[in-house]
């Protein structure tokens, strides 16, 4: 039954893309567990969970401020030379902290790791999407992003299991040297890749200050890929970044247990895999539209919590509202790979990247906030109106509903014209 996958000419026939995946899946497993040993460290340290709180927060705030740097540097260079390069970065932060005690560590020490390992989390992640165009063929995208997707998924649930069980049978060392290994092999699996020649730049004299600047033209060239990032920006503040909230305090609170949160995450991340499987299966004439309606069943998150009546009540709707990402992971990155030209995938999937996360942590820190204001059914009732207002009026953008332009590809001199 497996061997059709590795036939010649099918996805997992390609060296370079079967290195990538397990590259990434060893990466984020090591990513997803290095938290776990870093919560238990700062805890001995005598930290408290506010501090804890900040360090980890730093994580995501140093990547998402550094993602237009890391995607010019994605653009300027070979694209396995900087995911090398993040993994090894990770591996050396990593250890780092093997060689101190851990009793009398600086926070400050492990604040600075931890921004430097989020550093590298800004060159990693446009650098992987961008190089997946070089190493499979234009028809294979769509099934090589969902698989990678859906197995990073699976990663990050696999790395804080895989965490929890050295740091109770060995200790917080031996975590870190165990994420260290899974960098160092994550790089080692990169090497053998060929991305085929380097896509020169057509503007090769320009400063880096620009290049962040020609980043920004290129998104807003492609008003479709614009729109779908400031679409999501305001969502994953709003509503996802109060749902995530609000979902653990709502179900320990009304059910006595922890476990309705965890199956409810599980039972979304299911729904989310099925749905991009089957995105891919089928023929989409408007990706985009699909795209948007589909995830307007996230709504189902935020309106189930409001209303808790019972445990199988909240777990059919989160396996349900997970049908919502589905599509964009089969057709999100497909379809930018498509549009945008090589030259400049790295700078548009950095605006991403910083796009998509980079206003979430507010949104978590003013869900109690709100709550206090508004009320916690009358706040999940609004963002949950709000959420399908946006996705209403993000239809109304040119391209939005194909994922496509009308124009021709960007050029430097079509930037002047637009």
């Amino acid at each position: 039954m497996l061997k059709k996958y590795f036939e010649p000419g099918a996805l997992f026939s390609f060296p370079a893309y079967r290195a990538l995946l397990l590259s990434g899946i060893l990466t984020v497993i090591a990513m997803s567990a290095f938290p776990i040993a870093l919560a238990v460290t700062v805890l001995d340290a005598g930290g408290s969970a506010t501090t804890l709180g900040l360090i980890l927060a730093v994580r995501v705030l140093s990547g998402v401020l550094l993602a237009p740097v890391g995607g010019v540097w994605v653009d300027r260079l070979p694209r396995k030379t900087i995911l090398i390069a993040a993994d090894g970065f990770r591996a050396i932060m990593g250890s780092v902290v093997v060689f101190i005690d851990p009793k009398s560590i600086s926070m400050w020490i492990l604040g600075a790791i931890v921004v430097l390992m989020g550093v590298s989390d800004a060159f990693g992640g446009p650098a992987a999407g961008a190089i997946i165009p070089s190493i499979l063929p234009d028809h294979l995208l769509p099934a090589g992003n969902v698989v990678r997707g859906i197995a990073l998924k699976g990663s990050t649930i696999a790395g804080p299991g895989v965490a929890g069980i050295i740091v109770v049978s060995l200790g917080t060392h031996a975590t870190y040297v165990a994420t260290s290994v899974f960098f160092l092999l994550g790089a080692v699996l990169l090497i053998r890749i060929n991305e085929g020649p380097k896509v020169a730049s057509e503007n090769p004299q320009t400063t880096f200050a620009e290049e962040i600047r020609e980043g920004l033209q290129v998104v807003w060239y492609y008003k479709w890929i614009a729109a779908m990032i400031l679409m999501a920006s305001v969502q994953l503040m709003m509503v996802v970044g109060v749902e995530n909230v609000l979902l653990p305090v709502i179900t320990k609170r009304d059910f006595g247990t922890a476990s309705v949160f965890a199956t409810s995450a599980a039972l979304f991340s299911a729904g989310g895999a099925i749905s991009a499987v089957i995105c891919i299966k089928s023929k989409v004439k408007n990706p985009g539209l699909v795209s948007v309606v589909v995830w307007g069943l996230f709504v189902l998150a935020p309106l189930v919590l409001a209303f808790p009546s019972s445990k199988s009540v909240i777990f059919i709707a989160y396996f349900i509202a997970g049908f919502s990402v589905g599509p964009w992971e089969a057709f999100w990155a497909t379809q930018v790979q498509r549009e945008v030209p090589a030259a400049y995938q790295g700078r548009v999937f950095a605006i991403d990247y910083m796009g998509s996360l980079g206003l979430m942590p507010l949104g978590m820190a003013l869900a109690g906030p709100l709550v206090n204001v508004f009320g916690e059914g009358e706040l999940l009732i609004g963002v949950a109106v709000f959420h399908l207002f946006i996705c209403a009026v993000v239809l109304l953008v040119p391209g939005v509903k194909q994922m496509k332009s009308s124009r021709p590809p960007y050029t430097p001199k079509s930037a002047i014209s637009s």
